[in-house]
């Protein structure tokens, strides 16, 4: 897990914590002499409150922070070990992690545009390139894209004045519902069942359960370890796009619309 070699590990034994800052979607812990531990939990790393001196025996459990009223420990699930943690001196080495993506938050509805447009690429690439907005991801792009009534697949340069609103205005509003709410969900703890997939989301992790807005069944387009969820109906126009698996198999067959799927599953004559 450990990608640096200098500073030394050891360098941040007995130094006290002085901040505590996010770049993208590292933790970065400062501590005294400009030292810097940065954490990238990747997809299953979790962070766990533990009491002081918290084992390290679990196989998932790779490392442990002892501080004088409780441990840190970073564990991930699974065997393909993705987590990271780099030592850093200074905020130049610090600035190298920082893949320069912009904050939603800090910018207006031009400057979102003009990053999200210096490259022709989908909605859904766009939003997950950390180069180009900072710290979104899988799931939450999801939720953006629903909430703008806007397909993954369309193309950031085809984009009109009014759907560069819709979703500049989600991007915001779905962020911040979030935060307030797992910042509510936590209170005074430590945040445990941290997980990407969370009641009340709207599409994201829902495959065939209903879309809150429309009540059509949500679709997916599935990709390596991902998988893209969204609404037909909202987002699409009654279109279906095409899951990579199953397009494959199916070929001609592959259904187009809803009218079809729901054809398709029925056994009835494919609408023409």
């Amino acid at each position: 897990m450990l990608r640096t070699a200098d500073p030394p590990l050891a360098a941040v034994e007995g130094k006290t914590v002085r901040a505590l800052r996010r770049i993208g979607k590292r933790i970065a812990i400062g501590l005294d002499d400009d030292l810097w531990l940065v954490i990238h939990l990747m997809i299953a790393g979790r962070l766990h409150w533990r009491p002081r001196g918290a084992s390290l025996a679990s196989r998932t459990t790779l490392a442990a922070f002892d501080f004088p009223d409780g441990t840190l420990t970073l564990t991930e699930a699974g065997t393909k070990r993705r987590a990271s943690l780099h030592v850093l001196r200074g905020e130049a080495a610090l600035a190298t992690l920082d893949p320069g993506g912009i904050d939603a938050f800090a910018a207006d509805v031009d400057a979102f545009r003009a990053a999200l447009t210096r490259e022709n690429h989908t909605l859904k690439r766009a939003l997950t390139d950390p180069r180009i907005i900072d710290g979104i991801g899988n799931a939450y792009s999801d939720e953006i894209l629903h909430a703008a009534q806007l397909s993954p697949i369309a193309l950031t340069r085809k984009l009109d004045a009014a759907e560069w609103e819709r979703l500049f205005s989600a991007t915001r509003a779905t962020l911040q519902t979030w935060i307030d709410r797992l910042r509510t969900e936590a209170g005074d703890g430590f945040p445990e069942g941290v997980t990407a997939f969370r009641d009340g989301m709207a599409v994201h992790g829902r495959y065939g359960k209903p879309c809150p807005r429309c009540g059509e069944p949500v679709q997916r387009i599935r990709y390596a370890d991902n998988e893209t969820n969204y609404c037909a109906r909202c987002q699409t126009g009654g279109t279906l796009l095409a899951d990579r698996s199953l397009s494959r198999l199916l070929k001609g067959d592959w259904p187009r619309t809803l009218e079809e799927l729901d054809a398709l599953k029925s056994g009835a004559p494919r609408p023409r």
